[in-house]
């Protein structure tokens, strides 16, 4: 029912009660003032508006349904005085004057039937098909009875899932809620401000993403006089005192209708008010309103192409306020808004905003998915796209990224304050990003979110051992925010135990990393076990085990046995700056006293050694096919990592595991949270370095281990 609605002298509905006989109603019904063929004169004008979208639109359903509704809420009024069905036939009325197609109506018009009549969805789907029924589920209230307090976010869940199978459920609610509101005045002070604040924080969101703007203006401005009653006079009263002076928009209007008469361009120029929240918020931002502050221009033209030679035509014959300007058609909104956004410059100084689109790009601007009629048919037309993927289910072309990401976490929600708390959180975010995968894929993500976020939105509960990013291919921290346009790639850690830290939570802003980490931790009360934290039962090395070790093994720092250079007898020593060892592909150049310096052949050095004219000396290995001989070998390793406790120990533990002494190592200081290691290890065996690397590479916090580039002195 309404939020208004009442029937006091009505006994409550019983459940099990007898059917009600449809046709007999119906016969009832048409028996009395109209004729069969006739529609009843109470919904003439909502025909009217409908056949003004759809011609060739099939009334009879929308008779029917007529009267249903009528006959099952006689004796029902609202709390106004009105008969109840002046309510279905409102919401009716606004949702068919934004185009909405006939099924959408049939189902407004039944839209409380199940809920405040004898009349059940079994009877609704036999008299009027399954779409029909599907709708009016979607908008029927739970039960206080059944639900308590949870009713009202359970029934808000409920409509959300069943909006994301078919979005013209929102569409009915929205028109449902906006009736309300227009007719709040008969309520308590204390009830009006309940439902003003959850139209301001669930239905206003959900219609500015739905792209429903005619609703959604409205709605903010009858929300603005019930929470904000004094700043709503003082708006009334500015915008009143500048009615009666001389609007500037006037004469820049005729002036823009003139530049394009004059350029061939067919245009219609039309001045837009402002709603009163638009205006109360450009006053709040400039402080001092200006004439044209109180509305926009508005051109309307055929195709796209038009669009632009407006555009320039205004660029080349006004003063354009670059800044102003936005490309919407290019780049829609994510709630399927296109427009030219402007300003120009008039000639006493003025400043006037320009929206310049198309006559379809404004009934979409207007009426969002509603205009986009059913998303089902198979008529193949543009405003009903119709999208079959692969295993043969329907697909909704009006089902945006924020809507699937809304239906994956209200599943996580189980609980109805935390899924009633982030759903307002969630819809607070009144705008949206796309980031893109290095795997060709996008992320839609709202404003401000981080690398966390698209963490958890990519891998889901995988992303617990998320241990940072590449953002646009430069490493960046899980922290960092992204921007509309970036790419991003996330590092995963190889620990299956690894786990969030307690401090993701400062970074998440979509409620799937929010509710996936909370989870986590609850969990895991005794902390992380993965990037953030070591595993509490891993022994720790000690340095002197790894120093015995490396006293074991001989260190012999230029044994190099098993090179064989294109010097016989000549000394042999690998170079330091790249430390070889074999399988690389190596290359030799003398140096003072006579000996033979090894580099690997993509050393920096060598490159600079061959632009100075040295002559290269032949090496190899002697046995390049055995790795595993008794010659022990040095190889720099430098290892990049997001700082955190106990990771220079987890490294060394790594490194003594896999049998390598540390010779030497330099820890830079942290930058942005990442550590840069380098070490110069000694192995007993070439084959092992692989797999050292690998168990590097495995350390929680470590994203990177490669060989050594470092430019060394040659001579």
């Amino acid at each position: 029912m309404s939020a208004e609605a009442a029937n006091p002298g009505a006994p409550l509905r019983k459940r099990g009660r007898a059917r009600i006989d449809l046709r007999r109603l119906g016969r009832v019904a048409l028996l009395g003032p109209v004729s069969r063929d006739r529609l009843p004169d109470a919904i003439g004008h909502v025909a009217e508006a409908h056949r003004a979208h759809h011609p060739d639109a099939d009334l009879a359903i929308l008779s029917r349904a007529y009267v249903l509704a009528e006959s099952s809420h006689r004796g029902q009024m609202r709390k106004s005085g009105e008969p109840y069905i002046t309510h279905p036939l409102a919401v009716t009325l606004i949702l068919a004057e934004l185009g909405a197609e006939t099924t959408t109506l049939t189902a407004s018009l039944l839209h409380d039937t199940v809920e405040d009549t004898e009349v059940t969805l079994d009877q609704v789907r036999e008299e009027f098909g399954d779409e029909v029924c599907y709708l009016v589920d979607g908008v029927t209230k739970l039960e206080k009875v059944d639900y308590g307090a949870a009713a009202e976010p359970e029934t808000f869940r409920k409509m959300l899932v069943a909006t994301g199978n078919d979005v013209r459920v929102m569409s009915i609610k929205l028109a449902d809620r906006l009736h309300n509101m227009r007719t709040l005045g008969v309520m308590r002070p204390e009830k009006q401000a309940r439902i003003a604040k959850v139209t301001r924080d669930v239905l206003i969101p959900l219609a500015e993403r739905l792209g429903v703007q005619a609703l959604k203006t409205e709605l903010e401005d009858l929300v603005f006089a019930i929470l904000h009653p004094e700043e709503c006079e003082r708006t009334h009263a500015l915008v009143s005192a500048w009615e009666g002076a001389q609007d500037p928009l006037t004469e820049i209007a005729d002036s823009v209708r003139t530049t394009l008469r004059e350029a061939g361009i067919n245009a219609e120029v039309l001045i837009r008010p402002r709603h009163f929240v638009s205006v109360h918020r450009v006053r709040i931002k400039r402080g001092e309103m200006r004439g044209t502050d109180f509305g926009r221009l508005l051109v309307l033209v055929g195709e796209d192409a038009d669009c632009y030679a407006v555009l320039g035509e205004l660029h080349t014959c006004f003063t354009p306020v670059i800044s102003e300007f936005k490309d919407f058609i290019a780049a829609p909104k994510f709630n399927l808004y296109q427009s030219l956004h402007t300003a120009v410059v008039g000639s006493e100084g003025a400043v006037a905003e320009v929206l310049i689109r198309t006559h379809r790009m404004h009934k979409v601007a207007e009426a969002g998915v509603v205009a986009l009629g059913n998303p089902y048919t198979q008529d193949g037309s543009a405003a009903a796209q119709q999208l079959e993927p692969a295993d043969g289910e329907r697909a909704d072309p009006t089902r945006p990224g924020w809507l699937s990401r809304l239906l994956d976490w209200q599943e996580s929600a189980t609980d109805s304050d935390t899924f009633w708390a982030t759903l307002r959180a969630d819809l607070a975010q009144d705008r949206e990003i796309t980031v893109f995968r290095t795997d060709g894929g996008t992320l839609g993500l709202p404003a401000g979110a981080s690398c966390v976020d698209a963490a958890y939105a990519q891998y889901g509960e995988e992303a617990h051992a998320s241990i940072g990013a590449r953002v646009n291919g430069r490493l960046a921290t899980l922290s960092t925010t992204l921007n509309d346009g970036d790419t991003v790639q996330l590092l995963l850690a190889q620990d299956a135990s690894s786990g969030p830290s307690p401090e993701w939570l400062d970074h998440a802003r979509t409620p799937t990393a929010r509710i996936a980490i909370t989870r986590w931790l609850d969990a895991h009360p005794d902390g992380a076990q993965g990037p953030q934290k070591s595993r509490p039962d891993t022994p720790r090395p000690q340095a002197q085990p790894a120093d015995e070790a490396a006293g074991r093994r001989s260190r012999a720092a230029d044994r190099v046995a098993g090179v064989v250079v294109d010097m016989p007898g000549a000394p042999v020593r690998l170079a330091g700056c790249c430390t070889p060892v074999p399988p690389d592909t190596i290359i030799g150049f003398t140096v003072r006293g006579g000996a033979v310096t090894v580099h690997r052949e993509e050393c920096p050095a060598v490159a600079r050694m061959r632009g100075t004219g040295r002559a290269a000396v032949g090496a190899r290995w002697d046995d390049p096919g055995d790795l595993s001989g008794t010659t022990d070998y040095k190889v720099t390793l430098v290892a990049e990592s997001f700082g955190r406790p106990r990771l220079l120990a987890d490294l060394t533990e790594a490194i003594a595991t896999a049998d390598a002494a540390i010779v030497s190592a330099t820890v830079e200081p942290p930058s942005e949270q990442r550590v840069r290691h380098t070490y110069t290890l000694q192995l007993p065996d070439a084959a092992g370095l692989p797999g050292l690397m690998r168990a590097m590479r495995d350390v929680p916090g470590v994203y990177d281990v490669s060989r050594a580039q470092q430019t060394a002195a040659t001579g």
